[in-house]
């Protein structure tokens, strides 16, 4: 057929993730800009207040015109969080839509959606709008519905919905209503058949690309680079998911994608199209009869996989009611899933560790092959650090609560990070039969790594002292470790409630030094939380007797030259309180040697007497730590 390609854009390559919008709307409700988003002044004004609420990172002269905002605003009226702008052509005016750049009924809704699940649904409705403009002029179209025709229609034929990216760049976001649905999935399959025969993808890749760019008037990069950004906004709605590079159906959605897949435009008029938007669009799953059909289809599919289910305390007599138990499954069977992510990562250490590199250079990419990438998006490399470390202590294993349980950040269906932690607690929680560790991570490097790190995290290890009956471990990830971070944890005081004084456990390591360490466990076949702990205790052990920069020093090379002492009791450190069972008397750790500790007992003379305890001595059960 003669094609004059265009490529449509859901996202902007400004604003790449959508998991970043919500929290943008959250600050721009919150400011003055609301109905004032128009014009360099208050495009400017709105950028740099962005940059001043940690939304975005302006570099200082590298953005003056406000570009940001506008990108920011496009993505706000694309979704229905504002009102967008209304022009001549459109055939109708501003005022019959609603006041320029003011929050919508809908963006107010999309503010108060408190879970993950809540936000995606969000997604869903503002991208199942049929609000981009056919080519030929005739109606509208929602590049979603027609993804999902096209992964029908795969799925029809092969039995799999997966789209590849190479498939997806060439014959998806290049394709729309005008094309035969047929048509484009038999390009599909000819790519596919005549790639897999290839024996170098890559050229293969980039002669197809380049085939594909005589009928495209700009620049053929944008083939791939279009594509990773269009494909993160279409898996926002939580009805696709990852599959490789490319994209797949979730199968728990699949009876709701094959109601909202479509190969037609709409020819509803503009104003009642963006009224919808900005309103909040129905869904299938609204309809009574359909929301029970997806509700009995899901819960098929958890009866196959044996998941153990029961909603029969919720009624079901409207589609509210029938969704909110639907979420219930949903609920369960991402947990399920969860569970089954974290029994593989023990065999991805590897790639968890190529993470880590990649978070040292403060973000970048790491190719494996043509079809396998790791990435860590700059902007977001606070939620991936914490993600990365969630998945060390998964790799590491041998964790007493559940993988949901230990993090306190979002992931989206891919099991990958939407958000970080929220405030108010601790990043990452693994408890382990005898011990908790508390992880606390930042990318901040600066002096002010103190001011903002120093009172939460010992905070937060403070409240997880008082709430476990079991002893508390922190460790503070970070970068790079200010030496005011570190004399800060080196003294590890705070007083909690009623002035109760605590000598908090933290140990501040770099993330090149974790790295490192995690790595020797792996590769010397000795991954388990013990020998993590053997790592902290010992980095512990030196804090009282040095300044900040020694102990730094001291850490640097506890972790390189960690030394094989007896097995002592988790927490058994300097100022340890210790019960001599046989005696009932209570000491206190003054000093190690390399096969006992120092315990000193108050016998009522002027010095108190100290008593050396070797390790077995503890496995007998004459002393144990009071």
């Amino acid at each position: 057929m003669d094609e004059n390609i265009s490529i449509w854009l859901v996202g902007n390559t400004g604003l790449r993730s959508p998991d970043r919008i919500q929290d943008g709307l959250q600050v721009f409700a919150q400011s003055p800009y609301v109905g004032n988003l128009h014009g360099r002044e208050n495009e400017v004004g709105f950028m740099n207040y962005l940059d001043q609420k940690g939304i975005i990172q302006n570099t200082e002269g590298k953005d003056a015109s406000g570009s940001h905002a506008r990108k920011w605003r496009l993505m706000f009226a694309r979704h229905g969080f504002i009102y967008p702008q209304i022009t001549r052509s459109d055939g109708f005016e501003q005022e019959a839509l609603g006041r320029l750049d003011d929050l919508t009924p809908f963006g107010r809704v999309f503010l108060q959606a408190d879970t993950f699940p809540a936000v995606q649904e969000c997604f869903l409705r503002a991208s199942s709008v049929e609000q981009y403009k056919m080519p030929d002029g005739n109606g509208y179209y929602s590049p979603l519905r027609w993804i999902l025709a096209i992964m029908l229609e795969l799925e029809r034929r092969t039995g799999t919905s997966e789209l590849s990216r190479i498939e997806f760049a060439l014959w998806g976001h290049t394709t729309n209503p005008t094309y035969d649905v047929n048509y484009v999935v038999d390009q599909i399959l000819d790519l596919r058949t005549r790639r897999q025969a290839a024996p170098a993808k890559r050229p293969f890749d980039r002669q197809e690309i380049a085939r594909r760019g005589e009928h495209y008037d700009k620049k053929a990069s944008n083939f791939l680079d279009y594509s990773d950004m269009n494909m993160r906004y279409l898996r926002i709605t939580g009805v696709l998911q990852r599959k490789g590079r490319g994209l797949m159906i979730v199968p728990a959605k699949h009876l709701l994608a094959e109601q909202l897949a479509k190969t037609t435009p709409s020819t509803a008029s503009l104003l009642d199209t963006f009224t919808m938007l900005c309103n909040g669009a129905p869904l299938p799953s609204d309809n009574t009869e359909i929301a029970m059909a997806i509700l009995q289809d899901l819960m098929q599919q958890l009866r196959e996989r044996h998941i153990v289910f029961d909603i029969s305390d919720l009624p079901l007599t409207n589609a509210t009611e029938i969704n909110i138990a639907r979420q219930r499954l949903e609920n369960i069977l991402s947990q399920t899933n969860e569970i089954s992510y974290a029994a593989e990562q023990r065999e991805k250490w590897q790639e968890i560790s190529d993470y880590m590199t990649l978070l040292i250079r403060g973000g970048g990419k790491i190719e494996y092959d043509e079809d396998n990438v790791i990435e860590v998006p700059r902007e977001e490399a606070a939620a991936y650090l914490e993600w990365t470390l969630w998945r060390a202590a998964l790799a590491i294993d041998h964790l007493a609560n559940k993988p949901y349980e230990v993090r306190g950040f979002r992931l989206d269906s891919d099991f990958m990070p939407v958000s970080t932690a929220g405030g108010g607690k601790g990043d990452l929680y693994c408890e382990f039969e005898n011990y908790t560790i508390l992880t606390e991570v930042t990318m901040s490097t600066s002096s002010r790594q103190e001011a903002m790190e120093g009172e939460p995290v010992r905070r937060h290890v403070s409240d997880a002292v008082l709430n476990y009956p079991k002893p508390v471990y922190g460790m503070f990830i970070a970068v790079r470790i200010d030496t005011n971070t570190a004399e800060t944890f080196r003294h590890g005081v705070w007083y909690a409630q009623g002035d109760q004084r605590q000598r908090l456990n933290i140990v501040p390591i770099s993330l090149a030094q974790f790295q490192r360490y995690f790595k020797m466990m792996f590769e010397s076949g000795e991954a388990n939380p013990d020998k993590l702990v053997a790592l902290l205790d010992l980095c512990l052990k030196g804090r009282d007797l040095m300044d900040a920069p020694e102990w730094k020093r001291y850490i640097e090379q506890s972790v390189d030259q960690p030394t094989h002492e007896p097995n002592f009791p988790h927490g058994l450190l300097f100022g340890t309180l210790v019960r001599d069972c046989e005696r009932n008397r209570i000491g206190c750790v003054v000093g190690f040697g390399t096969a006992y500790v120092l315990i000193a007992f108050d016998e009522g003379t002027a010095d108190p007497r100290i008593v050396a305890v070797g390790a077995e001595e503890f496995t007998r059960g004459r002393y144990a730590v009071a």
